[in-house]
């Protein structure tokens, strides 16, 4: 999908804030809508139907809270995305979010390169890069074989235990997409076993140990994401 096809709806009540978004995400081709509080953002969202929703949590009329959970209870918007702005280590502000169905968050002060590359990482989920196959995932140079319980770095084999197998394969199922250490126990470990946060945190730092560091973020007080 070109950047000119691609709507992103920016909402905050802070005109300047507003206005440099708008300028940078303009000098990369996308269609950028406009609301300045969360009352607007689900009207727009509603007429407009956009990819990818940016919004701040304070605001006036309604809160960003409010209007994700509004937004995600329209169908023909289920596969938006939505990322709030929050300020730097505002946890509880990020994990309100997600517990009404926001995707992702970027931190302010607002910088335009991290801006731009996190808007890419989440757009990648439009444009074909959320894995549908069944048996295997590919991203880059490397290669998840669902069969095998393989995993293919440069096209060498690397042997995974089955648990981290299976975290690594939910986290590269989304690649950008934060996964909630609830989300991460429920899914990987489910109701075989009792464990804690130690855990999940053990599992990350042995298949980082494989893989290398790069490409497995934490997300402070959150979960994880896989990084491209």
């Amino acid at each position: 999908m070109e950047n000119n096809t691609i709507k992103i709806l920016l909402v905050d009540d802070e005109l300047d804030i507003l206005e440099f978004m708008e300028y940078n995400l303009k000098k990369e081709g996308y269609q950028v809508l406009l609301a300045k509080n969360g009352k607007e953002a689900v009207d727009i969202a509603k007429r407009e139907k956009p990819h990818l929703v940016i919004m701040d949590i304070m605001m006036p009329v309604m809160d960003g809270i409010e209007a994700c959970r509004q937004i995600r209870e329209i169908p023909e918007l289920k596969s938006t995305i939505i990322t709030f702005l929050t300020a730097r280590n505002e946890e509880y502000s990020q994990i309100a979010g997600f517990d009404v169905g926001a995707d992702d968050y970027i931190s302010k002060p607002i910088k335009p390169r991290i801006m731009l590359s996190r808007i890419k990482a989440l757009l990648r989920r439009i444009n074909g890069s959320e894995i549908s196959d069944n048996t295997s995932i590919q991203i880059g140079s490397l290669k998840i074989d669902r069969e095998s319980y393989l995993v293919y770095k440069d096209e060498l084999p690397i042997s995974f235990p089955r648990k981290e197998f299976e975290l690594l394969s939910l986290l590269t199922s989304k690649p950008g997409k934060v996964f909630t250490r609830e989300d991460i126990l429920a899914r990987v470990w489910g109701t075989e076993i009792i464990v804690g946060d130690r855990t999940i945190d053990v599992h990350i730092r042995k298949i980082r140990e494989k893989l290398g560091d790069e490409l497995i973020k934490t997300i402070k007080g959150i979960g994880y994401k896989f990084d491209i």
